[in-house]
């Protein structure tokens, strides 16, 4: 049962199942990065830099329940709760860097063979995704936040990812309710984009007058309209654009696989003042953040060839 420093560095199979991380020196790399920012043991802090790193990650990769982590920790659930958010602010500043969007040419220069025979100029791949929550008091809120595609109170976001399979763009969270058009245009996406990128997403995204405003295409699957089928020609191409787009579905899955705390129902303690029209920094946004920042830490699942 130990979860010491020494216990990590001589079990690879433990290190992987606790933390979700692939090694010990990625493990390291990370506590070296946030360690200037978390308290020593003391009598006001009875957990070490490394201890708080651990209850930390094993909280967002398991869901442990916070009395559960003080059982195994030796400390109360306040400590814990503390522990958390002390961890996720120094994260989320940390690691926010390694949700990048690369350049151009560094795109084109790597591009997965899967892309270059129709959208060597794809820069990005999205979607949005939703995590449950609590339903909340206020009826304005609950309001905001209803998915009438979960049948659940949720938080929403809007996800972008290379055609090599790193996350490259986060939105902030919003309501549920929010549709994946008006995330899309609010969420500063525009501002990544160059004249001639190609965007690939789902058919919810019809956003192409928001994307000739950048001189960008977005490729979308063809709608049947009023047509009782499609034609073989859009019948073959939606098949070759879902070869490609599937990857971004692949990445959320992973994201959420590895990191099981965006699995279940969040507490509506743990969303935070979250503004539902997407502003402000709540820390559900930290916690989404430093979940994909740490997944891009992981093997890409893209295959290059």
């Amino acid at each position: 049962m130990s979860l010491t420093e020494e216990a990590l560095r001589d079990d690879s199979e433990k290190l992987v199942y606790y933390t979700g991380l692939p090694s010990w020196i990625t493990l390291m790399t990370v506590f070296n990065l946030i360690s200037p920012f978390l308290p020593e043991k003391n009598a006001n802090c009875k957990l070490t830099p490394f201890e708080q790193m651990i209850v930390f990650l094993m909280k967002i990769t398991h869901n442990f329940g916070h009395l559960d982590l003080a059982y195994r920790f030796l400390v109360s659930t306040s400590t814990v709760s503390r522990t958390y958010h002390r961890v996720l602010d120094a994260m989320s500043v940390r690691l926010g860097h390694l949700i990048h969007w690369p350049s151009r040419l560094a795109l084109r220069t790597s591009m997965p063979t899967a892309f270059l025979k129709f959208y060597k100029k794809a820069c990005v791949i999205i979607d949005c995704t939703e995590v449950f929550i609590e339903t909340p008091s206020d009826f304005l809120a609950r309001a905001q936040t209803w998915s009438n595609y979960k049948h659940h109170n949720t938080i929403k976001f809007l996800i972008g990812i290379t055609p090599q399979g790193t996350v490259s763009f986060i939105s902030r969270c919003w309501g549920g309710r929010v549709s994946d058009k008006e995330i899309t245009e609010t969420s500063g996406l525009l501002n990544y984009l160059e004249a001639g990128d190609v965007i690939i997403a789902d058919r919810g995204f019809t956003v192409s007058d928001y994307c000739r405003l950048a001189m960008c295409e977005i490729v979308i699957p063809p709608f049947t309209r009023a047509k009782a089928q499609l034609t073989k020609k859009e019948v073959d191409w939606s098949r070759e654009l879902s070869i490609v787009r599937i990857h971004v579905e692949r990445v959320i899955g992973l994201v959420k696989q590895k990191y099981s705390i965006l699995q279940g129902t969040l507490p509506l303690s743990m969303v935070g003042g979250i503004d539902m029209l997407g502003n402000g920094d709540a820390p559900i946004d930290k916690l989404v953040k430093v979940c994909c920042a740490l997944t891009n830490l992981c093997p890409p699942i893209v295959p290059m060839d």
